[in-house]
């Protein structure tokens, strides 16, 4: 299956356990593999035979900037769902969240989370 990988696409949210995280709100990071067939799209050089990464892109933004969750466990299932809700050309998505700055007193890069969904799961 084609691919289209999106990287580190950088959102400010309001996700987290302490009350603190969820009033101040933090950056995120989202990254994106969308399996699907993207042959047409390359012989007809034609958008319309494409996912459109600059929707994809406000479609993740409304899910990372929207409703506030806990855990970035959360935030990546309803990213995927969104993905595969919205394209449905995309017939699967894995989906990382990024919580680069969590708040503890360790250092560390960032924490992240990766998940894989698919339209058959999702059906079954």
């Amino acid at each position: 299956m084609d691919k289209m990988i999106i990287s580190r696409m950088e959102y400010y949210g309001r996700h987290g356990v302490f009350e603190e995280e969820r009033r101040l709100g933090q950056r995120f990071y989202v990254g994106l593999e969308l399996e699907m067939d993207l042959s047409a799209a390359g012989l007809t050089d034609d958008l319309e035979q494409a996912v459109n990464y600059a929707e994809v892109h406000e479609t993740v933004k409304s899910v990372v900037e929207g409703e506030s969750v806990k855990l970035i466990e959360a935030l990546a299932e309803r990213i995927a769902s969104a993905v595969l809700r919205t394209y449905t050309r995309v017939e699967a998505a894995t989906v990382r969240v990024t919580k680069p700055h969590p708040p503890f007193d360790i250092h560390f890069e960032g924490v992240t989370v990766e998940i894989r969904r698919s339209r058959k799961r999702e059906q079954a």
